[in-house]
């Protein structure tokens, strides 16, 4: 930014939580599948046999050129939920098999569905980032929550939804709903649970959800955070309760880092009076990884909570 001659902004946490919804969105737009793959999987999976796209296929499901206007993998996800289980008898019906996705299979499919459908005039259409906060009331209301744990919060039936080790794209998160509708089906069905429909809007809202969840689903350890600030030569610069460094603010009275966006904001901004400051002492910049920092802001936190 020096070289470029580049202002050095401030962000206060609002701003930054709106910069990092931006960002987040592109998560929205996976990278393009193969459309020649996704044409051989359109009629080795069956599919031709009940949908057409482009004037080809079957007209026993709906015609799939509609796809063709929408840019979010949020339409897809939610188009297969709600049809899942008129898909699914319908197949039965047939003698069909009922077909599975894995690895870029749904990609490549769905890449071949927007090259084959005719362009449509309007143009795209594309879903809006989904509200964490409603995601949450929906995870509830439409009983999510009974089979699924968000954070270990919830049932056991299914997986927690909010591991990053089950960190997916928004695609890879359709094609997953896809593979796994008939279980879910069985289990709500013998739950007594009614199987929700869900409007796009409501499905961004659940995955944005989950996705927020997963930020906190392993937490900082403030021990392991207090052995980092003096370890990583913090009170070089800062002291703790008057114990340390005097060229910057004592880290006790560090206050309001209740969010990631707070945390974010404090951080970007104080960083180039940082950088300087080390450079001026000789002192090494710190690199943390993602644990450490949830571990040093953990430490951070506990320190305010104790003033």
């Amino acid at each position: 930014m020096d070289d470029l001659g580049i202002f050095h902004p401030y962000l206060n946490p609002r701003e930054t939580g709106d910069l990092i919804a931006f960002l987040y969105t592109l998560n929205y737009f996976d990278i393009r599948g193969n459309p020649e793959t996704g044409q051989r999987l359109f009629v080795n999976k069956q599919c031709v046999v009940c949908h057409q796209v482009g004037g080809t296929g079957g007209v026993i499901g709906p015609n799939l050129d509609l796809l063709h206007q929408y840019g979010s993998p949020i339409f897809v996800a939610t188009a297969m939920w709600n049809h899942g289980p008129a898909m699914t008898e319908a197949m039965q019906g047939r003698g069909i098999k009922r077909p599975t996705f894995k690895g870029s299979e749904l990609s490549d499919l769905i890449a071949y569905l927007q090259s084959a459908s005719p362009a449509l005039a309007e143009g795209p259409l594309h879903v809006l980032p989904g509200r964490a906060d409603q995601g949450r009331r929906l995870f509830d209301e439409k009983r999510c929550r009974v089979c699924h744990s968000a954070a270990g919060q919830g049932g056991q039936v299914g997986p927690d939804l909010a591991q990053r080790r089950l960190h997916r794209t928004l695609i890879e998160f359709a094609q997953a709903m896809w593979n796994k509708t008939p279980a879910m089906i069985e289990a709500m069905k013998a739950g007594g649970i009614s199987v929700p429909q869900l409007r796009a809007e409501e499905m961004a809202d659940l995955v944005a959800y989950l996705y927020s969840v997963r930020y906190f689903a392993e937490p900082g350890d403030s021990r392991r955070g207090e052995k980092l600030v003096a370890t990583r030569g913090c009170q070089n610069c800062h002291a703790v309760r008057g114990k340390g460094g005097e060229l910057a603010p004592d880290l006790a009275r560090v206050r309001h880092l209740v969010s990631p966006d707070a945390v974010i904001s404090a951080l970007w901004n104080h960083a180039l009076f940082m950088e300087q400051l080390a450079k001026a002492q000789g002192i090494t910049w710190p690199e943390f990884r993602p644990q450490e920092m949830a571990d040093l802001v953990a430490y951070l936190q506990d320190l305010g909570s104790r003033r």
